[in-house]
């Protein structure tokens, strides 16, 4: 999480520099966090499906990490990256995906109804578009009560389809609203592509019919999402409205972690992989001399036993129990 004080000139480049690390060490976090999820799928561990987020690292942590503990997000049935980057611990992460009492909810939501209040984590969502309302009313009622927070709306191409973003999109811009909407377009709305389902020569004219702020933006690339959201989040923060982020990026797994994906194309993935966007970013941090490799490796290492410590605290928590389930209701 940044501050929104502002330092002087050489410790500004320091803090852009010691961020920029920490964007590499979140982002590979996400990607362990969700290998590491497929495998406990596979290992049927996983309650239900699991819809996971690699290859989309770099809108998740180009957006989440820019903002402060108490702003709000609301995320979708892909959100396991959002509710990381948001703050989100990873062993309480994992419990609650397999369903294990330690979890955020007790165990009882799963991989898709994820709530963290602590970390403004409105939820995740199966509802394609449901995080949308959820968002623009956080931002409605930040707005009402003076506090300067903004909300995040996060949702998947297939969701411009639904009726509920046009209703949202209007209302924000109307009452000028802080609130940005991140459309992670991945090309596919679970096994359709979105040319297929989606008419119009411009999925960005969705924004602007409402005339609010919007950008397309390489979703492979933190460093581009990044500035284009913080310009985003600085206009709803100092009372300009809503903006509209379309970020192209690219699921490398399928719809959900047991999917085939039959429906692709090799080519199209192979050259979707080779923008992988951690590499990417590990290649700048060591070209502009703000990581060394041996950094880099150490990172990595970091991640990997903190992911496994976590496997490990939600295989050695107990399930819930029956009669808890009176308190989730109820609370």
């Amino acid at each position: 999480m940044i501050t929104s004080s502002a330092p002087p000139a050489d410790e500004h480049d320091h803090l852009r520099r010691k961020f920029l690390v920490e964007t590499y060490r979140m982002m590979l976090l996400i990607r362990y966090f969700e290998e590491q999820v497929r495998s406990l799928s596979q290992g049927g561990l996983v309650p239900g499906l699991v819809h996971l987020c690699a290859g989309q690292e770099a809108t998740n942590a180009g957006t989440c990490m820019h903002l402060r503990k108490d702003d709000y997000i609301a995320s979708h049935h892909r959100g396991h990256g959002h509710c990381l980057a948001k703050g989100a611990r990873p062993h309480l992460l994992m419990a609650e995906i397999l369903g294990r009492q330690t979890g955020y909810c007790g165990g009882r939501s799963g991989s898709m109804h994820i709530f963290d209040r602590e970390n403004g984590n409105l939820g995740t969502n199966g509802i394609v578009g449901g995080g949308i309302p959820l968002a623009a009313g956080a931002a409605l009622s930040a707005k009402a009560r003076g506090t300067e927070q903004i909300a995040v709306a996060y949702f998947g191409d297939g969701a411009l389809n639904q009726g509920l973003v046009p209703e949202c999109m209007n209302m924000a811009a109307i009452w000028s609203l802080p609130v940005v909407f991140v459309c992670e377009n991945n090309g596919f709305g679970e096994f359709t592509a979105t040319e297929d389902v989606t008419a119009g020569q411009s999925l960005l004219s969705r924004g602007q019919v409402y005339d609010i702020p919007s950008v397309e933006v390489d979703g492979m690339d933190v460093l581009a999402v990044s500035a284009a959201f913080v310009e985003a989040r600085d206009r709803a923060r100092r009372g300009g409205g809503p903006s509209f982020l379309l970020c192209n990026t690219y699921r490398f797994g399928g719809h959900h972690a047991g999917d085939r994906q039959d429906y692709k194309s090799e080519e199209d993935a192979r050259l979707w992989r080779d923008r992988d966007p951690i590499p990417k970013l590990a290649m700048h941090l060591k070209a502009a001399e703000i990581a060394s490799p041996a950094v880099l490796q150490d990172i990595e290492a970091s991640v990997e036993e903190e992911i496994q410590a976590a496997v490990q605290f939600a295989k050695a928590s107990p399930a819930p129990e029956s009669l808890d389930l009176r308190v989730q209701l109820h609370g």
